[in-house]
């Protein structure tokens, strides 16, 4: 195979191998997507009023609130009637005698349960932290999803950068293999170096591919966060607050705040109050209730119109509720040893993630975002120098090369910071840091 036979053949691989991604641009074109430009808190706020799982949860804790109401209600009193049904071949005789009295029988009573030993008072206040439990699991929730969406629409902000730096430079190479193609053809250079550009085109063009498939799957899952419709583009719109003065937190400082505001910390606070709380109720329930009966019988006593009152009780003989008082000190036990667990653990969370949030900054502070604008205008001259021969190929695609890894790490030192500053948040459970 002769030396331009070849050349034909690769120039028409890379023809083929480009081909694809024009066809699905020119499709993507042609069907053009709904584009949501938002910020951060505009995205939050369209997640608060779409998202479903937080609906179907705000039900759930409207329900168990309700239950609060439901323990505070007085048990209902009862009532029981009883009269002859067949006397001297008559149904349900109720008459006079010649003398004037009553002929006939009924009884009424009246019987109303009292509970002792505070025992509705403190299935009240077992509903109350109940209801509670609901709350702190709404808001973990919330948290978990809020932190999954601020963190898919940091990690899209730094893909969208990624493919404009990987498309403007294959824009660049393509002009670039262009020219070289016409040089070449004209004998100009040598087809060792046209060869070179060819292949620094192939590798962009697959960046730009595999970035824009990434970017493709976090679009998909933002639409669902968002309930949004399928043909729904997100463009994230960053406020740049990097560099904003962050208020100077003392460890001590941030886990005071997470033992407040952290769901996962007060869940087990709140599992430890509500076996405390069980306990009480558990030795309340071997004190005996009350059951008081005032009642009436016409004809069926001493005498004719008999009004007494019943008192009755169980006898705490056999069964004082040992077994169940037993079993809530032991469940006691277990929520204080989590609880000690869930301590220690959030103290090393907060550690971990406010000293990786120190060291992101401290890195950003450093004077490197001149740094990444200035590699930017060298690179700019780079180019030019390289088209007009004063620069090598060689020299061209290093500083090629080396600004694309530049550009990525700037890229994703910012989407560092801000994911450990929503670690950080994440953690303590509200917003410390902007």
């Amino acid at each position: 195979m002769s030396f331009h036979m070849l050349a034909k053949c690769i120039g028409a691989f890379c023809c083929l191998y480009l081909l694809p991604i024009g066809v699905a641009e020119a499709q993507d074109a042609e069907a053009p997507a709904d584009t949501l430009r938002l910020d951060l808190k505009q995205t939050e706020k369209l997640f608060l009023n779409r998202n479903l799982s937080l609906v179907a949860n705000h039900y759930h804790l409207v329900s168990d609130q309700a239950l609060i109401e439901q323990a505070k209600l007085w048990d209902n009193p009862q009532l029981s009637v009883d009269q002859n049904l067949y006397t001297n071949n008559r149904f349900f005789e109720h008459s006079t005698n010649s003398d004037g009295s009553y002929n006939g029988q009924y009884y009424i009573q009246l019987q109303q349960l009292i509970k002792t030993a505070g025992k509705r008072g403190k299935e009240i206040r077992l509903s109350q932290t109940n209801a509670a439990i609901s709350e702190w699991q709404f808001k973990d929730l919330m948290r978990n999803l809020r932190t999954e969406l601020r963190v898919d629409f940091y990690t899209a902000a730094q893909l969208e950068s990624s493919q404009k730096l990987y498309e403007e430079q294959l824009r660049q190479l393509d002009k670039l293999s262009k020219a070289m193609n016409q040089q070449f053809r004209l004998g100009n250079i040598a087809y060792k170096d046209l060869l070179r550009i060819q292949a620094l085109q192939i590798s962009t063009q697959q960046d730009v591919v595999e970035n824009s498939n990434r970017l493709t799957e976090l679009q998909a899952e933002l639409i669902s966060i968002l309930q949004a419709g399928p043909n729904t583009f997100i463009q994230p719109i960053l406020t740049d607050t990097l560099l904003t003065r962050i208020p100077i937190l003392s460890f001590d400082d941030l886990l005071a705040k997470a033992k407040e505001n952290n769901p996962s910390y007060r869940l087990q606070q709140l599992e430890l109050t509500y076996q405390q709380q069980n306990l009480s109720l558990q030795k309340s329930l071997a004190i005996p209730d009350v059951t008081v009966s005032p009642n009436f019988d016409k004809n069926s006593s001493y005498v004719p119109n008999y009004v007494g009152l019943g008192i009755s009780l169980p006898i705490p003989l056999f069964n004082r509720n040992q077994g169940n008082i037993h079993s809530a000190q032991w469940l006691i036990k277990e929520e204080e040893t989590k609880l000690q667990q869930t301590d220690n653990q959030l103290a090393t969370a907060i550690k971990s993630s406010y000293s990786k949030y120190l060291n992101t900054k401290q890195l950003n502070d450093n004077g490197t975002e001149e740094f990444y604008k200035d590699y930017g205008k060298l690179y700019t001259k780079i180019v030019e120098s390289y088209e007009q021969r004063e620069i090598s190929l060689i020299e061209f695609i290093d500083y090629f090369q080396a600004y694309k890894e530049i550009k990525e790490k700037a890229i994703r030192q910012k989407l560092n910071l801000r994911l450990s500053q929503e670690e950080l948040n994440h953690q303590i459970g509200i917003d410390v840091l902007p």
